[in-house]
């Protein structure tokens, strides 16, 4: 049985839907893409954080070079370096990070906050995902020698 009053209405009945599943839908891979985005910065951060460590001759110079080199990289992605903490382990001696063959171990922390959405606004519902990435990297048998 067909009804006249109804014909075209179809299309409209489309567009409603397809609108109210598409709007959702484009969110969700805007804010897969921001998580992944920021998943790749921090790992790339740590990655070459820990590189650029265990190169230096000096501890304070890691130092420096791990926080430039994760500088860089958030900035690569689009990351603010504010919402980023560096932690560097070692191992086997957690005083001597330098020491021969030793291991440094470097973990990027970092926040990705969801797009579109503005930071004043307070709900019970956390509006950032925290990432956290590691890197080890072994000092060189030959460090300190000239």
């Amino acid at each position: 049985m067909r009804v006249e009053n109804e014909r075209g209405s179809a299309s409209l009945e489309f567009l409603a839907a397809g609108t109210l599943l598409l709007v959702p839908m484009v969110y969700l891979i805007v804010a897969l893409s921001a998580l992944q985005s920021g998943v790749l910065a921090v790992e790339a951060a740590a990655r070459q954080a820990s590189r650029t460590y265990v190169e230096a001759s000096t501890v304070a110079e890691a130092a420096q070079r791990a926080e430039r080199a994760v500088a860089f990289a958030l900035a690569d992605h689009g990351m603010d370096v504010a919402v980023a903490s560096i932690r560097v382990d070692c191992a086997p001696q957690p005083h001597a990070c330098l020491s021969r063959r030793g291991i440094v171990t470097v973990t990027v922390e970092a926040t990705v906050a969801l797009p579109l959405v503005p930071a004043g606004l307070s709900v019970g519902a956390p509006l950032s995902i925290p990432v956290a990435a590691s890197a080890s990297q072994q000092v060189s048998r030959f460090a300190g020698l000239q």
